[in-house]
């Protein structure tokens, strides 16, 4: 998308009350990339630099309480530990599973460590970071229950702040090493009902 796309999709938010500050400089976007250790996508990076999402619901790119961004960001790897202790989740990929909680729960911490990060963008969506290139998916993610919310995050805006102008979608969603949605869904789903943990009030 052009910048005046991007400036569009941003007043068609501002008309649905969605309040923005100024975007983000190359240097907040470093300094934002180096704390966390990801890389914006090219469009993510291209529409925080067009204006700030504002709002608790928005993470603060701006703001130096870096513990409230990283544990926004430690969501998913917090959901899926949730997930192997209470709803016996675990991929056959990772290998066997461990017979001790806590080792299994390391094995996944591991795993996910070198997995693509998911970068948040309002409340438990989310983006991976890789690849680096425009047109990545994102994902509503809670706990394991993690399904496609847009297939590029122009959809997806449109999708969740109820902008005209979506598009169907494509036969295919691009795929994100680790993060298999298909496959996390059928395990998540597979032994019936699932405890939620809603403590961060993040569900309706």
């Amino acid at each position: 998308m052009t910048v005046e796309a991007w400036s569009l999709l941003v007043e068609q938010m501002q008309e649905r009350g969605t309040v923005f500050d100024i975007g983000l400089t190359d240097a907040e976007v470093a300094i934002a990339e180096a704390r966390f250790s990801f890389r914006f996508p090219p469009d993510l990076r291209a529409f925080l630099q067009t204006a700030l999402p504002k709002g608790e619901r928005f993470p603060n790119w701006r703001s130096d309480n870096y513990g409230v961004l990283q544990d926004w960001i430690d969501l998913p790897k917090q959901g899926v530990l949730f997930d192997i202790e209470h709803n016996g989740f675990w991929l056959e990929e990772w290998g066997t599973r461990p017979k001790s909680l806590d080792d299994a729960k390391r094995v996944a911490s591991e795993l996910i460590a070198v997995a693509p990060k998911l970068i948040p963008i309002f409340i438990h969506r989310m983006m991976p970071d890789e690849p680096h290139v425009t047109g990545n998916p994102v994902f509503s993610v809670h706990q394991t229950d993690i399904i496609y919310y847009g297939f590029d995050l122009a959809d997806y805006l449109r999708h969740d702040f109820h902008l005209p102008g979506r598009e169907p979608w494509p036969e295919n969603m691009r795929q994100i090493r680790f993060w298999d949605i298909d496959r996390f869904q059928k395990v998540r789903w597979d032994a019936g009902s699932c405890v939620f943990d809603n403590s961060k009030g993040l569900l309706p």
